[in-house]
Parts: structure tokens; sequence; C-alpha cells
């Protein structure tokens, strides 16, 4: 039986069919038309187009690109959910990995796991583990709410398996200094202005913008502990028109564990009690406290006139929790110490310190 058509278009012929999709807020209609090689291919169309419709999809859901709508996301619905820090890092992973990439212009609707698992797989050729788990964190949200809206019904992310997920990889995004390097460092700090922030650093296991935000009221000596309430950061706070200015943000730590109390050993106590009250913040330069501009600036010059490797300020907070595990404190203390929210966070140090965790099998030897 020959293939029957009703139409042609650019010298090629269809069968076309229209049919009613829906109506306008005033009840009319809207018509689509579906065109197909001949009646049944027309039909078959169709009816999965509506069928599609009928599970919950949005109207537009064919027309609609990963690229476009995770920027509408971002920029309309997300920038208001989040911390402008957070934020700032969402753009980022958007900008890098999800704009002008090989995901970018694929319809929503039919993305499907194995798209985005060869993408990750690509990239895993030169991003790390983490990298790559940053980008399906944001992107495994996104497809959540492109299923909410209707543009998609399933999350393609709910089945992906993220490369390099090997303990080198973790190892290598850890940077700490070892007992000979920290003497190295305090003996590079010895008399400089920053002596005491680097040595409460190496003591307290804060982080940058914990240190910096520290105020005298959340410092109880007399009791040995302080008060982790508050973080600073300089960072580029975007509106909702994608225009950014750089602004100084406090906010409260990154999550309700980093909320915290830290007990403080005997030396910094000593250091603390010795230190004049100059502003309201622990650490400041002229009433105000210290940049972590101006804090980069002094660290990156220390380690590098006094031939120290090069790492991080970061560092020093790894520092601490591993030190920390080194001297056989246990992975729960170092977890509240740290303000971990999961104790599965804290137990990356563990990927580092190979010797420590031979000493502790070790010890079963008298019971064998």
């Amino acid at each position: 039986m020959a293939i029957e058509y009703n139409c042609e278009i650019n010298g090629k012929k269809y069968y076309r069919i229209t049919k009613t999709i829906g109506h306008m807020a005033d009840g009319k209609p809207i018509r689509k038309p579906f065109y197909g090689n001949g009646k049944k291919d027309a039909i078959k169309k169709a009816d999965d187009y509506i069928n599609k419709l009928n599970s919950g999809m949005s109207l537009d859901f064919e027309t609609v690109t990963i690229d476009m709508l995770i920027h509408k996301w971002l920029f309309q619905v997300k920038i208001n959910e989040v911390k402008p820090s957070s934020f700032l890092s969402y753009e980022g992973v958007y900008r890098n990995y999800i704009k002008n990439s090989d995901i970018a212009y694929l319809k929503v609707y039919n993305t499907k796991s194995l798209h985005i698992q060869e993408y990750y797989n690509k990239l895993g050729k030169n991003k790390t583990y983490s990298q790559i788990q940053k980008l399906n964190k944001l992107l495994k949200q996104f497809f959540s709410y492109a299923e909410r809206e209707g543009f998609i019904l399933k999350n393609p992310c709910n089945n992906i398996t993220i490369p390099n997920k090997k303990i080198n990889n973790i190892k290598s995004d850890i940077e700490y200094f070892n007992e000979k390097e920290i003497k190295q460092l305090k003996k590079a700090f010895k008399g400089h202005k920053f002596e005491n922030l680097i040595l409460f650093a190496l003591g307290t296991g804060l982080r940058q913008g914990e240190i910096l935000a520290l105020k005298w009221k959340n410092v109880h000596l007399d009791k040995k502990y302080l008060e982790v309430k508050e973080s600073v950061k300089k960072i580029y706070v975007f509106d909702s028109n994608e225009n950014k200015t750089l602004q100084t943000i406090y906010s409260t730590p990154k999550t309700k564990n980093s909320i915290r109390k830290v007990d403080l050993p005997d030396k910094l106590i000593s250091i603390l009690s010795n230190m004049k009250k100059e502003s309201e913040f622990v650490f400041s330069e002229n009433g105000q406290p210290i940049s972590s501009k101006t804090l980069f600036g002094n660290w990156k010059k220390a380690l590098n006139s006094n031939n120290i490797k090069y790492r991080k300020f970061h560092a020093l907070r790894h520092t601490y929790a591993t030190m920390l595990l080194t001297k056989g404190i246990d992975l729960k203390t170092v977890q509240d110490l740290m303000g971990h929210s999961d104790i599965t966070i804290t137990q990356i140090y563990l990927h580092v310190l190979p010797k420590t965790k031979t000493e502790a099998v070790n010890k079963l030897n008298k019971l064998l």
C-alpha cells in the first residue's frame, strides 16, 4: 500500500495532522501540526507528544536546551536561594563546564544518562574527581528543577558514575604540612605581623574566612574555647541581570555543623591573652578585619622567601586535621572540631595517613 502524503516542504513530502494540545487563558485552543512519513507516522508523533504532556511535560519542552534553561534557572531562581559565595561557585561551574560545552545545546527533554556519562568520561581525561563531582551536583539540582517544571520526565543524573574516583585523586586534593615543614613555617613567620594568625590557624583548624571574621566576644579564654559563628569573604556578587560587583560578605559558616565550639590549646591561650585588643576583631589592621588579599600576599611572600613549597592557606586547616589524627585523636572528635557535616568528609584524611592505619591494625597483634 502506497504511503499517503498531504503536504510538501522544501521539496520533501510529508503527511500533516493538527492536534489541540492545550488551551489559552481565554479558552482558545492551542493547535500544533505534526509531520510524518505518512499518516501512521504523523499520528504516532502526535500521540507521543500528547502522552508526554499528559505525563506532566511543559508545552514548550521540545525547544528548550540545557543552556537555555540552566541559565534562566541560575539567574532567576537559584540566585535567590543560596548565599552569594555559593552562587559564585555555581556560576563558575556553569561558565566553565556547561556553557558552550558538548551538552549545552542538547534538548532538555531528550537528555539521557548516557549523554551525561559520555561528557563526564571525556572530562575525566584531564579533570579531577572533585571537579566533575561539583558539576554533577549542579546538574543534578538543575534536572530535578526541570523535572518539577515539566521539561523532562526523569533526572538523567540519577544513574551516573563519576570517573576518577581513586584514592590517588583524593590524596591530591589534600595539601598539608608535615612536622618538619611546620617548624620551617613557624621560623618563616617568626616576628612577622601575621605570626599569631598563622599559629592560630595551625592550632584551631578554622577556615580562613572564619579566622578573619572572628570577634573577641566569641573567644572565651577563661573557659579555653572559642565559638565559630561567622565567616567573611570578598567575592563578586551577581544580580539577576548578570551584573557583578565586588563586595565583602559576612555570613554564617557553610553548614550547620560549621557553627561550633573549638577548644583552645594552652599555647594559644597564652598568645591570645597577650594580644592587644585593637578592635572587635581578633585579627585586624587599622580597626578592620585583615583582608584576604593582604593575607594572601604576605603568605605567598613568606613561603617563597624561605624556600617552603607553596601551598594554599587552607593547607593549614588540613594540617590541623592530619596532625590530630597522627597524635591518635579519634575521627568523631576531629569531625566536631573541624565542623564537618558528615564523618565521611573527615575520613578523607585517613588516605594521606597510611602509616596511621597500619599502626591501628597492628594493635590487634596482641589479641591474635
